[in-house]
C-alpha cells in the first residue's frame, strides 16, 4: 500500500472478472451503483475454459439449490437478448435440449422407469433418429429445457458492456487484503495501492483464499478440468455421458471434456488427461475417435466441499458480499448470482432462497 489513505469513487468494488464477477458488476451498475472492477487475467480461469453447459436437469443439486439452478437456466434467453440490445453482440445459445446417455442396458432400464419430471426418455431407436451420428447407445434422457451458451462470446459481451458503462471503472489490479476502514472496507491491491468502498463483492473464484483479512476461511480449492476442441460437427445437441460431455459450437467444432485433476493451481494439460478426454468423446460419439484435435486446454474450477457456491453477505463484516466457489456451475449461475448480489446489497428480496449457499455453512468444518 503506497498510501495510508485509501480512495475510491466507487460504491462497490468487485474483486474478480470471471463470469460471476462480470455479472455482478453488470447487475450492480444497471441498478445505479458506481462500480470498480478489479480485473487481472489469470491462467486457468474457469469461465474461459468452460464448455458453457446449462443443465440443471443433470445437476445433483436438490431442494432450493436445485430451484436456484433452474431459475438461473431460465434467465438466459432474456439475459442474452438484453446483452445484444446493449452491446450489439449476439451470444450463441443452444436451446435444443441436453441428452443424458445411458451407459449400458441396465442403466437404460433404470432410467426408462424413472424419467424425471419434464424430461423425456428416448429408447435406442428414438435416440438414433434424433442424433444418427451418435452410434449405438441403449437410450438417453432428453432434457428439453437445458442447453448451452458460448461462454467466450458471453464474456466478450459483458466486458464490452462494462467497458462502455458510465458507472463502471475497470482496474487492471487484484485484491490482496481486506481491512475495516473509516469509510467502509479498505482493499489493498497487488500494485500496492488501496481502494476504499462501503461495499465489496468477492468473486475471485479459486483464488479467493489469496485475499487475506477475510472474517472466515472459505474452503474453496482448484480442481483442474482438461478439455479439447475437435474439428467435427456430428451432433446438434449437448450430449452428457461416459463421465464427460460433447458440446457442439455450431461452427464446425465440438468441445469435449473433461477430467477432474487435483493439481493445485497448475493449469497445464497432460498427455494422459487429453487421452482421457479423447476416450470420453469417443465413448459418447464413435466418429470423434478420428476427429482432428484443434486445441487442448485446462481450467481450474473453484470447488467447495459440497459443490455449491458461496453467495451472500458476510455477517461479521458489514458491506462484504461473497459470490465465489461456484464449482462446476459458474456459467449456469453467473447471471442470477449477479442479480441476487445486487438485490442483497440494496436490502431487497433476491427472489431465491440462498440458504444453501450461506458462507456460514462451513463453520467448524
Amino acid at each position: 500500500m503506497t498510501s495510508a489513505r485509501a480512495s475510491s469513487a466507487a460504491d462497490v468494488v468487485v474483486i474478480g472478472a470471471g463470469l460471476v464477477g462480470l455479472s455482478c458488476a453488470a447487475a450492480l451498475a444497471t441498478n445505479g451503483h458506481r462500480v470498480a472492477l478489479l480485473a487481472v487475467p489469470r491462467r486457468g480461469e474457469a469461465s474461459a475454459a468452460a464448455a458453457g453447459i446449462l443443465a440443471p436437469s443433470v445437476s445433483p443439486w436438490l431442494g432450493s439449490a436445485g430451484a436456484f439452478a433452474v431459475r438461473a437456466r431460465d434467465r438466459f434467453p432474456s439475459w442474452v437478448t438484453w446483452l445484444k440490445e446493449s452491446t450489439g453482440i449476439d451470444v450463441p445459445l443452444n436451446t435444443l435440449g441436453v441428452l443424458e446417455l445411458a451407459h449400458d442396458d441396465a442403466a437404460g432400464e433404470r432410467m426408462a422407469a424413472t424419467s424425471p419430471q419434464g424430461s423425456i426418455w428416448l429408447d435406442a431407436e428414438e435416440l438414433a433418429r434424433l442424433e444418427p451420428n451418435l452410434g449405438a447407445h441403449p437410450g438417453a434422457y432428453l432434457h428439453p429445457r437445458d442447453g448451452a451458451v458460448n461462454n467466450l462470446v458471453l464474456m466478450r459481451a459483458l466486458k464490452s458492456l462494462l467497458a462502455s458503462h458510465a458507472r463502471v471503472t475497470v482496474l487492471a489490479d487484484t485484491a490482496t487484503h481486506l481491512a475495516i476502514g473509516g469509510d467502509g472496507i479498505i482493499i489493498a491491491t497487488s500494485t500496492e495501492h488501496a481502494l476504499s468502498a462501503p461495499h465489496v463483492v468477492l468473486a475471485a473464484g479459486c483464488w479467493t483464499a489469496h485475499v487475506s483479512g477475510l472474517p472466515r476461511a472459505l474452503p474453496i480449492t482448484p480442481l483442474r478440468g482438461q478439455m479439447m476442441s475437435l474439428a467435427a460437427s456430428p451432433v446438434r445437441h449437448v450430449v452428457i455421458g461416459s463421465g464427460g460431455y460433447v458440446v457442439p459450437r455450431g461452427d464446425g467444432r465440438v468441445l469435449a471434456g473433461t477430467t477432474a485433476d487435483d493439481a493445485g493451481f497448475d493449469a497445464s494439460t497432460t498427455d494422459e488427461g487429453l487421452l482421457t478426454v479423447r476416450r470420453i468423446a469417443t465413448a459418447v460419439c464413435q466418429s470423434l475417435s478420428t476427429a482432428r484435435m484443434l486445441n487442448g486446454w485446462a481450467g481450474l474450477r473453484p470447488m467447495t466441499p459440497d459443490g455449491l457456491p458461496v453467495i451472500g453477505a458476510e455477517p461479521e463484516l458489514p458491506g462484504l458480499f461473497y459470490a465465489c466457489g461456484h464449482s462446476r456451475s459458474g456459467v449456469l449461475t453467473a447471471p442470477l448470482t449477479g442479480e441476487c448480489i445486487a438485490a442483497l446489497l440494496t436490502g431487497e428480496d433476491p427472489g431465491s432462497d440462498l440458504t444453501p449457499f450461506a458462507p456460514t455453512r462451513f463453520q467448524g468444518a
